[in-house]
């Protein structure tokens, strides 16, 4: 899928590092501001006089037991998700191995707009990955800290929102528009739950004082899990047999590739034995898996419409088994491998199932006062803004509702980041580094040459003096790397903006057979180059060309089939005074969209602390 791969190894050591550096330094900043916040907490409510504080305190309403069951429980996913999005793996894995597969089978439309969102992660590996643990465990410390208040349904507001990014940029809708998704593989998606949640969260506190929103609640997800039994059946969806067509059918395939994870061996043999007897007994397993969301849909609704609690709660615990079973059985667990993202599906199922039967039966909460942010005097949003009202609001919060606000600046630490990956087309020259290890710097003088370009006219290393060059060494008949370290260079030249003009983009032939002018000026055609002013090709008596491949260190050997088996992949930056200041590894690798961006990236950088050396 284009955009959704880096070409790099999920366990390549350069960009793990940077990952854990990234992490540890955002970390240390998100503890100092902690630590901030705190202190400021402190110091005002020491500077404010007691009646002040006091009478900026309010009665509030006690948080409902279903609430604080979808807000505690969801909240300690987010925290759990946003660890899970910390492991190694991730920034060079996800794109290409978690989101890809899951837009795979998707319409077109789908595809692209995941394609579309993966070019940042892909282009910012690092960036984009530190980003998503931070916004996770932001939000989840939110919604663990805020009970209730404006602030408490402000966490269910971004809890919600950010569910809808990740639902539809990194599960491609849950599958939705896949052929053979299931409710007991993942289907709708883990984070279409997460959506519903935060809804519920951001709903005023005298929703959840009536039981019209668990009876909602508890309707919604009978019909629910009526249409996942409906849709289990369905004939031609594969799930009533084992194998089809001889290749596993979708349940079975989904329980191998859960099994042969890397996971305690014990978890292993469970799934495994699991998708033996769905490959032997298809038909019987899917009876069963029909016969049960069946069931628990028309026990919802029946202990629902006949206000039968003994039913109902039967039901839930029916439910809950089925989801722990689920959970254990056919997802295992669903976060081994080094790229879970979440625990899967079936636990935000159960909080909603939990939340839904509490909002029924338990929707008289009592009073307490507020443990969040506290309403404050003013009555206008202009009078709220006032130093001295915002003052008295930060010093009467709890210690709650300081972490409850330390957790949304920590989200908005990875937001905004985040945000920038996305509108950054420029890739980060970490993928170059990773493909290809980072550059040498050097401090020489850099060998002088003085050969011809394509047009006949001589170009000389002093003659370029006081310009900064990049310089390589090309087939020009070769077409797999060369072409790409040609493109790579040019659009380095476009990076450099207004730069450029003190910069020349010099190649050199490398070749024992193709060298003349008719090869080059062929090879700069294709690549489109000739308009390019400060882009030379050059080349001379193969005598001269040999001694320049000397005296930089490169091969030149000719293959049987006539091209050139050169160690060549490389860019040598040379500054004004004509000094060699660094070496850049320049193989392409797989020539992805991110790597060549990359490469450009680390060449235009290269360039412009040649020239900020110079001047100093």
């Amino acid at each position: 899928m284009p955009g959704m791969h880096s070409g790099v190894d999920t366990g390549n050591s350069i960009l793990v590092a940077a990952f854990r550096a990234a992490l540890m330094h955002q970390g240390l900043i998100a503890l100092l501001i902690f630590f901030a916040l705190a202190s400021a907490w402190i110091g005002v409510r020491e500077c404010l006089p007691a009646a002040a504080r006091a009478g900026m305190r309010r009665a509030g309403q006690r948080e409902a037991a279903a609430r604080a069951v979808l807000r505690i429980g969801f909240g300690v996913l987010w925290v759990f998700d946003g660890i899970l999005q910390a492991q190694p793996a991730m920034p060079a894995g996800l794109p290409g191995q978690v989101v890809a597969p899951e837009a795979a089978s998707a319409p077109s439309w789908v595809r692209d707009l995941v394609g579309w969102s993966g070019t940042g992660w892909t282009n910012h590996p690092v960036q984009a990955s530190a980003a998503a643990v931070w916004i996770q465990v932001g939000i989840g410390v939110w919604l663990l800290a805020a009970a209730s208040g404006r602030w408490s349904r402000a966490a269910g507001i971004v809890s919600a929102g950010w569910s809808v990014v990740v639902w539809v940029f990194g599960e491609a809708f849950g599958g939705l528009f896949s052929p053979g998704q299931s409710l007991l593989s993942g289907a709708p998606g883990a984070v279409a739950f997460y959506f519903v949640a935060g809804c519920l969260i951001a709903l005023p506190d005298q929703a959840w004082q009536r039981p019209a929103l668990g009876r909602r609640l508890i309707a919604g997800l009978g019909i629910f899990l009526g249409v996942m039994a409906v849709l289990q059946a369905w004939p031609g969806r594969g799930f009533w047999q084992g194998i089809n067509a001889g290749r596993p059918g979708p349940l079975t395939d989904m329980i191998l590739s859960m099994s042969s994870l890397p996971q305690p061996s014990l978890l292993a043999r469970v799934t495994g034995d699991v998708a033996a007897v769905t490959v032997s007994h298809g038909f019987g397993v899917n009876v069963l898996a029909v016969v049960t969301l069946a069931f628990l849909s028309l026990g919802l609704l029946a202990g629902l419409l006949a206000a039968r609690r003994r039913l109902l709660r039967v039901t839930v615990l029916a439910t809950a088994v089925f989801c722990l079973a689920d959970w254990l059985l056919v997802q295992d667990l669903g976060f081994f491998g080094g790229l879970g993202t979440d625990p899967n599906s079936m636990l935000p199922l159960l909080l909603l199932v939990t939340a839904g039967y509490l909002g029924l039966t338990r929707a008289t909460p009592g009073t307490e006062p507020d443990s969040g942010l506290v309403a404050q005097s003013a009555r206008t949003w202009r009078d709220r803004l006032r130093p001295r009202s915002l003052a008295g609001g930060f010093a009467s919060l709890r210690a709650t509702g300081v972490l409850a606000l330390w957790g949304a600046v920590v989200m908005l630490l990875g937001a905004a980041p985040m945000a920038m990956a996305e509108v950054n087309p420029v890739a980060d020259p970490i993928i170059a580094q990773a493909l290809d290890g980072a550059g040498t710097p050097l401090n020489q003088d850099a060998s002088p040459f003085a050969l011809t370009d394509v047009s006949g006219r001589p170009v000389s290393l002093a003659s370029l003096r006081g310009k900064v060059v990049l310089l390589t060494f090309l087939d020009p008949v070769r077409t797999t790397d060369c072409p790409l370290i040609a493109r790579e260079l040019l659009r380095a030249d476009r990076l450099l903006g207004g730069r450029a003009s003190s910069v020349e983009l010099v190649a050199i032939a490398a070749s024992q057979r193709y060298y003349t002018a008719p090869y080059l000026r062929a090879f700069d055609q294709r690549q489109h180059l000739p308009g390019v002013p400060n882009w030379h090709f050059l080349t001379g008596p193969l005598r001269s060309l040999r001694t320049v491949w000397d005296e930089y260190g490169v091969s030149a050997r000719t293959r049987p089939d006539g091209t050139a088996n050169a160690r060549n992949d490389l860019v040598l930056v040379i500054d004004p005074r004509g000094r060699l200041r660094a070496r850049l590894p320049a193989d392409p690798g797989p020539g992805t969209a991110s790597t060549r961006s990359s490469f450009a990236a680390e060449f235009a950088r290269a360039a412009a602390q040649a020239m900020d050396d110079a001047h100093r």
